[in-house]
């Protein structure tokens, strides 16, 4: 079925606002929504391993070999996921990134079952599935393993049971809440700001006799006792995802002005689904139907305000945003209830359609990379991608910049270690700069020959030395010039050059080291890295 097909299949039943009625087709609603799945499944399965690993990728696959209740700058959650992957699929990185894809067509999916839920038929949940589906930042996020892939999903399955019980649902759906609310505690941290403004939220809707339920408690104590080990091992370790914020926001974040903060919104979700998005908020506030529901509008606005206004990035209020894509397709429905609104309506969704598929490229990396950035002279998202000062003077886009150059700089590091005699191999210790340069030589690695790295960059400072005496170290990366005099010899062994790769990536000596001023333990608090 074709776009614009499937677009006048869907308003068919605009005018009479029917969810359930199946056209001539015999596809209902249902069917569609996993048809737009589908379609997600497709387009980032086309992208899937173009370029290479992202570097936090590189990461996350190492803590997934150090399983604990915490990380230095990330809940325990993605590193199960990546043990799991691993384990599943394979050592591979379309292994990795099955889990995100499943994730991204399930929010997809959920969007118009959200549509629905608030009182949307086939065109309104077809409308919120399709933005979701095909806006470049849900794209971008769903194209490599992370935190960010999963944390839509936890944040609208939350708001769903809300919903739910808000329209008279069984309470014991609060303790639903709590498991699902506690995953996505254990998936990132930022699930207690939507928490926050959630519960908040309630309250300015009207909704405070929520509350008075034992029900949301019980289910406040379920997300606690699933948070509860996360928030044990961040006390014992003192608090290091503090340390790790506030340095990102002094050394390592872009602060944006809150003009451009509110801009990046609306590029991150397709320009032309703006209207949508907007008037799903609109629509929360000013129609009656959506009364009951006005404590998500409330939400939303909260989570932009503590993010702009704290210092956050642009894109951390994104999971947020198929709540109002949601209550946006039912206002679309609401207003194409003659012909002609239909025919102007179904013309707006081809407009959202078309201009997805021209953003597209810069979500899913299906171009080579000479032609990509051909085609992103054309379009201003690599400029709004880069959230990072390490990223100002690059070409290509954060994400895929990020993507470039990893296995290069394993067999380059590898060309050295083979070159040392066999005796200064034995106890030969090899230090990256960051963990995506750490983490390059622990996925490469053992394929070249070469034992597992150290470094001080977050979590790899906790997992230490190695036992490694320092005797002989192989010294690369980030920082590298600052490691070298903690040593008395030290001679330049190599370059590593990775053309398209971040810019303190692109040309990288490699130093082997000797002469330690100290034994390798005694000196391994100034390789440590907080950020």
């Amino acid at each position: 079925m074709s776009d614009t097909s499937a677009i006048e299949f869907v308003a068919r039943d605009a005018k009479s606002g029917s969810a359930w009625r199946t056209a001539r087709t015999g596809v209902g609603a249902t069917g569609l929504l996993l048809g737009f799945a589908a379609a997600k499944i497709i387009l980032q399965f086309a992208g899937i391993g173009s370029y290479g690993f992202f570097r936090d990728e590189l990461y996350y696959m190492a803590c997934g070999e150090h399983l604990a209740w915490g990380y230095v700058d990330q809940p325990p959650l993605i590193a199960l996921i990546a043990w799991l992957a691993r384990h599943l699929f394979g050592h591979s990185i379309v292994g990795l990134r099955i889990f995100p894809v499943l994730a991204g067509a399930t929010v997809v999916f959920l969007t118009g079952i959200f549509a629905r839920e608030l009182g949307g038929g086939r065109l309104a949940q077809s409308v919120a599935a399709i933005s979701v589906l095909l806006a470049p930042a849900f794209l971008a996020f769903d194209s490599f393993f992370s935190m960010n892939a999963f944390e839509p999903l936890f944040w609208l399955f939350c708001a769903w049971l809300v919903v739910r019980i808000v329209k008279g649902a069984t309470p014991k759906l609060w303790l639903i809440f709590g498991i699902v609310a506690g995953l996505g505690l254990e998936n990132k941290h930022t699930m207690l700001v939507f928490g926050f403004a959630l519960a908040v939220g309630l309250l300015l809707g009207g909704e405070g006799r929520i509350f008075r339920s034992k029900r949301i408690w019980m289910g406040a104590c379920v997300a606690l006792l699933f948070f509860l080990p996360n928030l044990i091992w961040e006390a014992r370790h003192g608090w290091p995802q503090v340390e790790v914020v506030r340095n990102a926001q002094l050394y390592k974040n872009i602060p944006i002005s809150h003009l451009d903060f509110l801009g990046e919104q609306v590029a991150f979700l397709n320009p032309i689904a703006f209207p949508l998005w907007l008037g799903g908020l609109i629509w929360y506030f000013i129609s009656s139907e959506a009364k009951r529901f006005r404590f998500l509008a409330w939400t939303y606005l909260i989570v932009l305000a503590i993010f702009m206004f704290l210092g956050g990035k642009s894109y951390y209020v994104l999971p947020v945003y198929p709540i109002l894509l949601a209550a946006g397709g039912v206002m679309l429905e609401r207003f194409a209830r003659s012909q002609r609104r239909r025919t102007m309506a179904l013309a707006y969704v081809a407009m959202i359609v078309a201009a997805g598929l021209v953003a597209l490229p810069f979500g899913v990396p299906l171009l080579p990379v000479n032609d990509f950035l051909r085609y992103s002279r054309l379009l201003p998202y690599s400029s709004l991608a880069k959230t990072e000062r390490d990223a100002v003077a690059v070409q290509l886009p954060q994400l895929y910049a990020d993507m470039f150059g990893w296995k290069n700089m394993a067999e380059t590091v590898a060309q050295v270690y083979d070159g040392l005699p066999a005796p200064d191999r034995a106890d030969c210790a090899i230090l990256g700069g960051n963990y995506g340069e750490t983490g390059a030589i622990d996925y490469y690695g053992p394929g070249l020959g070469l034992p597992k790295a150290i470094g001080g960059h977050n979590s790899y400072f906790y997992w230490g030395p190695g036992g490694y005496s320092g005797a002989c170290v192989i010294i690369f990366g980030e920082q590298s010039g600052e490691f070298i005099k903690l040593f008395g010899e030290v001679r330049q062994a190599a370059t590593i050059v990775s053309p398209h790769a971040m810019p303190n990536e692109e040309s990288v000596p490699v130093y082997v080291c000797r002469k330690p001023r100290a034994p390798l333990a005694v000196l391994w608090p100034q390789f440590k890295m907080i950020i």
